[in-house]
């Protein structure tokens, strides 16, 4: 009998199941950051290049909100209203995208190292 923990599931989803996420390979990172956006919605992500995350659901179940310098699309289900992710507003080549590890089984987030970013003040991590 293996003792080992279960690999955590590369499959999440919103609240509701409309917007679904599969990653490529599981994150061994994580940010958390503490701008006004991402501590109001609580989100934690790790981050893969642009195109790599399969996202069903999106545009069609989606909204999105830009603001600041405008660079970034952060993404939400527009039936459940959970974040799903973020993107670049200008996809150039090498570009990546954020993605909400807490659409995702506790048990992948809790495999990862977070990292804490002082998104709100001086653009450093703080670990």
């Amino acid at each position: 009998m293996s003792t080992q923990a279960p690999t955590p599931s590369l499959h999440g989803s919103c609240h509701c199941g409309a917007v679904r996420l599969t990653l490529p390979s599981a994150p061994t990172e994580a940010t958390s950051c503490n701008c006004s956006l991402c501590r109001r919605s609580g989100v934690i992500c790790a981050y893969y290049p642009l195109g790599s995350v399969s996202i069903e659901g999106h545009p069609e179940h989606t909204d999105s909100y830009v603001w600041g310098d405008r660079t970034l699309r952060n993404v939400r289900c527009r039936h459940c209203g959970i974040v799903t992710h973020w993107e670049p507003m200008d996809p150039v080549p090498g570009a990546r995208h954020g993605v909400n590890l807490r659409n995702f089984d506790p048990g992948l987030l809790a495999s990862v190292s977070v990292r804490r970013f002082d998104g709100a003040d001086t653009w450093t991590f703080l670990d």
